[in-house]
């Protein structure tokens, strides 16, 4: 079995997320620690972080997934770009010991003309920086499209910064569908040969969560364009073979397509009518 849920919007609070999601079928979700365009974070009620984390464990739901926001360059070019990236990442992790136990999601960054052997040393800088010996959080690497001058768009790259991480028992990967088609990875014509590659390069053990994405685009379009789940250019049957992938089960899967509640609520019942089909064969 996998866990399922979608991006869920904090405005009402850390346990209304989890009362929402599961209205929608959901049994893990997704959050941004912040605006996703950046800002401050909203102060944290302790008494409704609690109130979270007990719902998960009488709901039975997976690791929940909180997302940096998309203004987080820990590799910036610019001095006070990366300076205030460095405090954002910090400070979610501090604050994510609320929720002892989850995992927090990052974009690893774009390098803006530095090139990724530059780029690559400075986001592990941050990580070293940020994560600390006592935490709960295992920390997650994205995935990237390409686009532009992402770092991340190769298993190679990611495996790089993690070589370079002090914790790394505090680490893992995300593994994006829509960002890993985007950038030349066939997850529709061979499924095995890439999770395979994952596999020799990064290792099957730090993937830790899915983000469940269909494309817009075509294959190595390096445009990272999400669309719902059977609608893009990856497919249903593709998406439905990932799910129902053995060496995936028991991972949280995100879905982060363009849709409102109930087209979330569609989408999660769905995935749950895959998983009844695996578990039947």
């Amino acid at each position: 079995m996998i866990y399922i849920g979608n991006h869920l919007s904090t405005a009402k609070g850390l346990l209304a997320m989890g009362e929402t999601e599961e209205q929608l079928g959901g049994n893990t979700f997704a959050f941004f620690t912040r605006n996703p365009r950046g800002g401050q974070a909203k102060s944290i009620n302790k008494e409704d972080a609690d109130g979270l984390m007990t719902f998960l464990k009488e709901h039975r739901f997976g690791p929940v997934v909180a997302h940096a926001p998309y203004t987080m360059n820990v590799c910036a070019a610019r001095p006070e770009t990366r300076r205030f990236s460095w405090e954002m990442m910090e400070s979610d992790l501090l604050r994510m010991e609320n929720l002892p136990g989850n995992y927090y999601n990052f974009h690893p960054g774009a390098h803006v003309g530095q090139g990724a052997d530059e780029a690559i040393p400075v986001i592990a800088d941050c990580l070293n920086k940020a994560m600390k010996e006592d935490m709960t959080t295992t920390v997650l690497i994205e995935t990237m499209s390409g686009k532009g001058t992402e770092i991340g768009s190769t298993f190679e790259e990611i495996k790089a910064i993690i070589d370079r991480v002090e914790l790394k028992d505090k680490i893992g990967v995300t593994l994006d569908s829509c960002h890993i088609w985007d950038s030349g990875y066939d997850i529709a014509g061979n499924l095995d040969r890439v999770l395979d590659e994952f596999d020799r390069i990064i290792g099957l053990g730090r993937l830790k969560a899915v983000h469940l994405n269909d494309s817009k685009n075509d294959l190595g379009s390096h445009k990272d364009r999400h669309e719902r789940i059977g609608k893009g250019h990856i497919g249903a049957d593709a998406l439905r073979k990932l799910v129902q992938h053995p060496c995936l089960q028991g991972l949280p899967f995100i879905l982060e397509t363009p849709n409102d509640a109930y087209g979330y609520a569609e989408e999660i019942a769905m995935i749950r009518s895959w998983m009844t089909m695996r578990e039947g064969i």
